[in-house]
């Protein structure tokens, strides 16, 4: 397994447990993902400052551009996932979210150049079938028409972030990188706080800092480092796959620490996930495999041709 993919599962494994932590912190949804952007932003940034180097994204405005609007869509997407949420629920908000990468893969042929081959769909079919059993609550919800909106955009504002960061070419990288999405996701965040709950700012002093401290600089630092870094350098397909491993994690994770029960849906669901992503990423490789051997038995032809 390369390096970005190691990375990237470990991003995964991060954002699962968003929940556990943000579920100890007592403030409006807004402002936890006010404070984690500003946190996780201003952590990365002064890496990248006190680095003393010329930074990459002065040479290269086209990819920082690209970059900053990844960030910005990450955020506007995160303000939309935690308003669907107090409205029709986390399962169905975690569906609609995750229908982002549906978006990314269907429209991956088009935007670059990878060919969704009947194995791949399949396999993607079981992930979504998977991620379903997984989330889904199944009763109780009100499915309020706002809410199902704000689920439908923060799907495609995941969408939106993907194809933002796929578009930079690794001219910018690393924390670089990552701290010009988070800060842009920051701006965005602040921009609706101001607008929306301009007389709100205030964070007070009773609220559970260490929980803060940590979603903000563990979970949104670190883990968008990881997140954004690894993100460049794999397949769009496989970011889109391997991303319904996030809610996995969230389910495995909260059993493990806060004792919630693992159901039989939930317990399918995850036999669906995990085979499902490896079906693809087998199915990808054993392409790549023909394909390389197509290509030495035509070398090899085109040798005893000439000779």
């Amino acid at each position: 397994m390369s390096r970005a993919s190691r990375k990237y599962l470990l991003s995964l494994l991060v954002f699962g447990s968003n929940g556990i932590i943000a579920s100890q912190i007592s403030l409006p949804s807004w402002q936890i993902v006010l404070l984690r952007t500003l946190l996780g932003g201003t952590l990365l940034a002064l890496i990248v400052l006190g680095a003393r180097k010329r930074p990459a994204f002065l040479d290269h405005p086209r990819d920082a551009a690209y970059l900053a609007a990844s960030g910005a869509a990450l955020g506007v997407g995160w303000i939309f996932l935690f308003e669907a949420y107090k409205l029709i629920g986390v399962g169905i908000a975690s569906l609609a979210y995750y229908c982002g990468p549906v978006i990314v893969m269907a429209l991956s042929p088009v935007l670059f150049h990878e060919r969704l081959t009947p194995a791949k769909l399949l396999g993607f079919a079981a992930v979504i079938c998977g991620a379903f059993l997984v989330v889904a609550q199944g009763k109780g919800v009100a499915l309020s028409p706002w809410g199902l909106v704000c689920g439908g955009m923060s799907a495609v504002m995941y969408a939106v972030m993907v194809i933002c960061s796929k578009r930079a070419s690794n001219a910018v990288v690393g924390i670089e990188a990552s701290a010009i999405q988070l800060v842009a996701s920051f701006a965005a965040v602040a921009v609706f706080a101001l607008v929306a709950h301009g007389s709100e700012l205030a964070v007070p002093l009773s609220a559970n800092w260490p929980a803060i401290l940590c979603l903000g600089l563990v979970n949104t630092g670190l883990g968008c480092y990881l997140y954004f870094s690894a993100m460049g350098q794999l397949p769009v397909q496989r970011v889109s796959v391997w991303g319904y491993l996030e809610p996995l994690s969230a389910v495995i994770l909260s059993a493990l620490i806060l004792g919630e029960a693992l159901t039989p849906a939930n317990v399918a669901g995850t036999v669906f996930i995990l085979g499902g992503a490896i079906f693809c990423e087998v199915a990808g490789k054993r392409r790549g495999a023909e394909k390389t051997s197509r290509r030495l038995a035509g070398s090899r032809s085109a040798g005893n041709l000439a000779a």
